[in-house]
């Protein structure tokens, strides 16, 4: 069992506000999807002892460690997700509130990771319960934007809302390339300004902060991102000198759907 909150920092339309995420696991034995009655009881408290008044969701996901065919290791983690699921309701949960119930299949192992490998695999074995309590009031926070202006100041935030990369890979679309492009002419114009590209991940274990790239079969995923776009930007006529690139893992989710954290930032760093 492991359990955590996270505190996260939402960036939208120029306000800043926190939403909780707490995360219970629950681990199974090899090839196994059921679990015992302790195991049920602190899955079903993790739920009931949490404040109801901010309960917004409940997200569900099931996962394998990395032995076996994909398709076996899929229907083994919604087998997983969905004994979870039937406990949660037998014991009075209600269903309006799960709203994601979902096998996600094997979890890779990097290929120079030799120790511990059994405690590795084991931990993958696992669901996680992933409750979402509603947003705190939001605070007025200067400096997020969506778009480059001239008026920007160093620490200024660009999230570029369009640009959200495919689960575990790093490569543009051309719909991205053509909202790149947009942004390109903008910083082309204003050359006086000089940004960090961060790339950004979602859906990783707790306890790993980066994801693999499904093209490299690194687990450098987010740096992969940042790397994209800085490329595509000195592709497009931005001088490089003024650009640096940085992965950040899932370290800065936003506390939405998980699609807004294959995302990456520009922040500014000079003017």
């Amino acid at each position: 069992m492991l359990r955590f909150l996270r505190i996260l920092p939402l960036f939208f339309f120029g306000f800043i506000s926190a939403q909780e995420e707490i995360v219970h696991s629950v681990y199974f034995e090899f090839d196994k999807y059921s679990f015992d009655e302790k195991q049920a009881k602190e899955v079903v408290d993790f739920i009931k002892n949490s404040d109801s008044t901010r309960i917004e969701s409940v997200q569900i996901y099931g996962y394998t460690d990395d032995i076996g065919k994909d398709d076996y290791n899929f229907k083994l983690s919604t087998s997983r997700a969905n004994a979870i699921q039937a406990k949660l309701l037998e014991n009075g949960v209600k269903n309006k509130i799960i709203v994601t119930i979902e096998g996600k299949g094997r979890i890779l192992i990097d290929d120079d990771i030799v120790d511990n490998l059994p405690e590795k695999r084991s931990k993958n074995r696992r669901v996680d319960v992933v409750l979402n309590l509603k947003e705190l009031p939001a605070l007025v926070m200067p400096g997020f934007y969506h778009s480059i202006n001239k008026n920007h100041v160093v620490g200024d935030h660009i999230y570029l809302d369009n640009i959200l990369f495919e689960r575990g890979s790093s490569k543009l679309s051309t719909k991205e390339k053509a909202e790149l492009d947009k942004i390109a002419l903008l910083l082309v114009r204003y050359k006086n300004i000089h940004f960090e590209i961060q790339g950004h991940v979602c859906c990783t274990p707790p306890y790993q902060k980066e994801a693999i790239d499904k093209d490299t079969k690194k687990r450098q995923l987010s740096t992969n991102r940042a790397q994209a776009v800085y490329k595509y930007l000195a592709f497009r006529r931005v001088g490089k000198n003024r650009m640096t690139f940085k992965g950040y893992g899932n370290t800065v989710p936003l506390g939405k759907d998980p699609q807004y954290d294959r995302r990456v930032e520009l922040v500014i760093t000079k003017i």
